[in-house]
């Protein structure tokens, strides 16, 4: 077992990465001291697969454990369900000492964790990711909310979990798919911030598509780290926390215009992360071969790397990124690459060029 802490003080908390971890979930929960009921929010897919061993480690460790299920994919996270969730924990008796399990993916910890922030004004939250991308990004750093159908996680907070456990075991269970989307996030560290964890990815990429435990495991400590380093200096994206949107504000725009629907998460910020590499070698300098090297680790992960766009979706995917939550003053602000490994912030870039990099021309 890996063990990486976030440091945020006396709010920081340890990621636990390794095989075999669920089962030893209810015990790290009781060194935290946690009140004795507890919710475990899942949804109807990872329910199948873990729920009873979710709940039957935290019941064996002395707790009351609710399963809360909702449905899967990202059309649910949205404010009918937290309403819902809501009234489940209030039918268990939730009380300020009692906490909320996130067992999934990135739309269940999102939505889990939002709820856990607002229910009785707060209770304690303990993420289980288990999903890829879930593992190595969106279940550290403590952002949960939910979509509005004007755009995605518009309504939302930071809110800390108290420890993540990490079982890598979880994802033999995982869609082709799916694993293949959450390997654009972990690529997005390579560009962002660690040109070397790039290099290892070009090189054992297909082993990490094969689920290899030696790669799995060393790969998603890296980014786990990363993370943890990057929340630690900002956790609430006054500054540097801003380098993790890195194709994020196509991307969402993207799923928030096909409706949560056509693309996975992973799916779309692959398409904008080479948009934005694309963007960088125009106006940061990124190199023509380094934009070439991220397309085709796209391409060789069995992601997409472009869209074609008619002139009515350009227009609604820009009022999308318009309502994106990094747009100051009107205008719609990137991140962008100088190399691979470095990046720079809040850039304006005119939407011509957007349209011109979309478009191919």
């Amino acid at each position: 077992m890996r063990v990486v802490k976030v440091p945020l003080g006396d709010r920081g908390y340890p990621i636990f990465l390794g095989s075999g971890l669920l089962s030893r979930l209810g015990t790290h929960c009781r060194r935290l001291g946690l009140g004795t009921r507890c919710a475990v929010i899942t949804d109807r897919n990872v329910a199948r697969h873990y729920g009873q061993a979710t709940g039957r480690s935290l019941a064996l460790a002395g707790f009351d454990p609710a399963l809360v299920t909702v449905p899967a994919g990202e059309t649910a996270k949205n404010l009918r369900t937290v309403e819902k969730c809501y009234d489940r924990l209030a039918a268990h008796r939730l009380e300020r000492r009692s906490f909320v399990v996130a067992l999934g993916g990135g739309v269940v910890g999102d939505l889990a964790g939002f709820v856990a922030a607002t229910y009785l004004r707060g209770v304690g939250f303990v993420q289980v990711p288990t999903t890829l991308l879930a593992q190595v990004d969106s279940s550290v750093g403590g952002k949960v909310g939910v979509n509005l159908a004007a755009g995605k996680n518009l309504v939302g907070a930071f809110y800390q979990p108290r420890l993540v456990l990490a079982d890598l075991d979880t994802l033999r269970t995982l869609p082709d798919r799916e694993l293949r989307a959450g390997t654009a996030e972990i690529i997005k560290y390579g560009v962002i911030y660690d040109a070397a964890l790039f290099r290892r990815l070009e090189r054992d990429l297909l082993k990490l598509l094969r689920r290899d435990p030696g790669v799995l495991a060393a790969v998603v400590a890296r980014c786990c780290e990363i993370k943890a380093d990057v929340v630690g200096r900002d956790e609430t994206e006054s500054g540097l926390r801003a380098i993790l949107n890195f194709g994020h504000t196509i991307g969402h725009a993207l799923e928030a215009i096909s409706r949560y629907g056509r693309f996975l998460h992973g799916e779309a910020i692959a398409i904008g992360q080479v948009a934005a590499a694309r963007l960088s070698a125009q106006l940061t300098g990124l190199p023509e071969p380094d934009v070439e090297r991220v397309r085709t680790l796209f391409h060789r992960a069995g992601l997409p790397t472009e869209i074609r766009l008619n002139a009515r979706q350009r227009h609604r995917l820009s009022a999308a990124m318009r309502l994106d939550k990094k747009v100051q003053g009107g205008e719609v602000r990137f991140v962008l690459a100088e190399r691979v490994g470095r990046v720079v912030t809040g850039r304006a870039v005119p939407e011509t060029l957007i349209d011109q990099v979309l478009t191919g021309r």
